[in-house]
């Protein structure tokens, strides 16, 4: 028997039944009843803008699949590059098809000359490189004559493979030019992450790449190229509706990404767990926080309502990381934290559990990364989860140009009053 809903207007008497598919029923339901009536629904809590077979979250179970696959799987067994296929094409690549697909991102990821010498010199020296990186990406596309040829499929498929390899040389230039240093351009015979991070760090010609740091880079990368649609992925969609080229749609998710209370959030970790200063000092901070005076960052998501298993993964990916660096001395505090937070139930009962950002900064600051810098990795990965939703959208036959309704409050019609009468 199919699952359906009826509702009623109480004010006529009409009623409407429509089907209930995957959990959600069509907002057409209310426009049948009355087209001039709305649900109001701040922040979309409640509200499917969109279908899509990208990826796949269970907040209440802890689950995330791309595609289908567990991110657990994919976070052991798989690349960022192979998981970048499968999240715009929707299966996972052939040998053949990832050896082309990996080539092509390698040959894409030199920037023009001009966007280094004079677009980059451009910015105050003390410019924030996320700052820069939102603005480089807009830039980005004024320097291709196909890219707004969004309606050609091999237009757009460049455009795919160019951000896809260029954001990380871009976002290295950022950090180079914020700390003085000579910009070190893409290595061809290395892999994704390994690129980026000599990009980052090298000087002279004496740098070594631990492979450990390097797989957990590529993890990270994996762990942040999607997740559903969150404020970055729905300012994507949102300006790629209006049929803007991928370079300024892109710039709009990184705008919103910027925020701090969507990709700084690894940040404040890092903050807080340095404010606490001690694991001595935990107790307190943790009674502070019950008490109204404080906020526990890292911990809980709109979505997830249960352990966040990007959480689980990037816990033991820390662990490798600091047999290599050292163990970032908050390590302890963050995980005495975890300990006591878990253990009571002013947490548990409001589901509060750690999430991607609790361990993730750790991880950063241990490989050398500025706090500044934290946002700017977050986006690298991301821009292929918001490429793919970009596709998506443009091939989606419902999908009309954004434009939400509202629920007006302020004053009614009134007529002029002239300055001199006003008091």
């Amino acid at each position: 028997m199919a699952e359906t809903i009826t509702i009623t207007d109480d004010r006529t008497g009409q009623t409407v039944t429509v089907p209930i598919e995957g959990g959600v029923f069509p907002a057409s339901a209310i426009r049948s009843l009355d087209p001039s009536l709305f649900v109001y629904d701040p922040a979309y809590m409640q509200t499917a803008s969109c279908k899509s077979a990208i990826t796949y979250l269970d907040g209440e179970n802890g689950i995330l699949r791309y595609g289908g696959y567990p991110i657990e799987q994919l976070a052991e067994q798989s690349t960022f590059l192979e998981v970048a296929y499968l999240l715009l094409h929707g299966e996972l690549p052939t040998s053949e098809q990832l050896a082309v697909w990996s080539h092509d991102i390698t040959h894409h990821t030199f920037i023009h000359e001009n966007m280094r010498k004079r677009f980059v010199d451009g910015f105050h020296y003390d410019a924030h490189p996320m700052g820069m990186f939102v603005s480089a990406l807009a830039a980005l596309g004024t320097f291709y004559d196909g890219a707004k040829d969004i309606d050609d499929p091999a237009s757009r498929h460049k455009q795919v493979l160019r951000l896809i390899a260029k954001t990380p040389t871009m976002a290295a230039m950022c950090y180079r030019f914020s700390v003085g240093l000579p910009f070190n351009y893409p290595n061809n015979d290395i892999s994704f992450p390994a690129n980026f991070l000599s990009m980052m760090w090298k000087i002279g010609d004496d740098y070594q790449l631990d492979p450990v740091l390097e797989k957990a880079m590529d993890v990270l990368f994996i762990l942040h190229a999607d997740h559903e649609q969150n404020c970055g992925t729905t300012a994507m969609r949102v300006v790629g509706s209006s049929n803007a080229d991928p370079y300024s749609s892109a710039a709009a998710a990184a705008s919103a990404l910027y925020g701090p209370l969507h990709g700084g959030a690894n940040e404040a970790v890092v903050r807080m767990l340095s404010e606490i200063g001690s694991v001595e000092n935990v107790p307190a901070f943790i009674q502070s926080v019950k008490d109204g005076e404080g906020r526990l960052m890292g911990f809980g998501h709109r979505v997830y309502k249960n352990y966040d298993p990007r959480a689980k993964i990037i816990k033991q990916t820390a662990y490798d990381v600091f047999d290599v660096t050292g163990k970032n001395p908050l390590l302890d505090i963050a995980l005495k934290l975890e300990e006591v937070a878990l253990q009571d139930p002013y947490f548990v009962d409001r589901k509060l559990y750690p999430n991607v950002d609790f361990y993730s900064g750790l991880i950063y600051q241990a490989m050398g990364f500025p706090v500044d810098m934290f946002t700017v990795l977050f986006a690298i990965p991301r821009t292929a989860g918001w490429l793919a939703h970009w596709q998506e959208l443009l091939a989606d036959k419902d999908q009309k140009i954004s434009r939400p309704r509202q629920w007006y409050i302020g004053p009614e019609s009134r007529d002029y009053v002239p300055l001199a009468s006003r008091s």
